[in-house]
């Protein structure tokens, strides 16, 4: 296979990728070495986040097959791309703990829920709860009212035998022996 023919098969890739992502998030490694690159790797990989080292002509090239051209303003210097498959969130949280823990990395901007954000919103998208809390704070907020509502009517019930309860004992203390 030639290098046009690779390059190709490259931007292909890419694309498929942008298109099944939920997130691709860019940064700037520039200064990491091997061993932090392959932590950082390591960590993403954990969470089912692929993490790649893109040419910038080639990346921009995916986008724009995918009509996310607005990505290509942040197609500058050296570039990864980290893409997540099933929370978005995870990804810009690892990717921000990451540069907060080496100084080296930078988030550029990426891709979330097929719409391109600056790296402001990525670094605020990393600050939300993991989507399984998030789960969980729905799942909470909707049973609440349903357990306030259970136990009015379980008060509302244990009321109404006390007070029938009361009946029957009076009816039988004014019966006649």
């Amino acid at each position: 296979m030639g290098a046009r023919e690779t390059k190709a098969a490259v931007v292909d890739e890419l694309s498929r990728k942008l298109e099944q992502a939920d997130a691709a998030i860019l940064v700037d490694y520039r200064g990491l070495d091997v061993a932090k690159t392959s932590v950082l790797r390591r960590r993403l990989r954990d969470a089912g986040i692929e993490f790649q080292v893109v040419k910038n002509t080639l990346a921009f090239r995916a986008a724009e097959n995918c009509g996310f051209d607005e990505l290509g303003t942040f197609l500058e210097g050296p570039t990864a791309i980290a893409f997540g498959f099933s929370d978005s969130v995870t990804v810009a949280k690892l990717l921000q703990q990451f540069a907060a823990e080496t100084k080296l990395t930078e988030i550029k901007g990426g891709l979330v829920e097929k719409k391109v954000y600056p790296a402001e919103v990525i670094r605020k998208l990393a600050g939300l709860p993991s989507r399984e809390v998030l789960l969980g704070r729905t799942a909470g907020a909707i049973s609440a009212p349903l357990y306030n509502l259970a136990g009015v009517l379980a008060g509302i019930m244990r009321g109404f035998v006390y007070s029938l309860s009361a009946v029957v004992e009076q009816k039988k203390a004014n019966q006649p022996a």
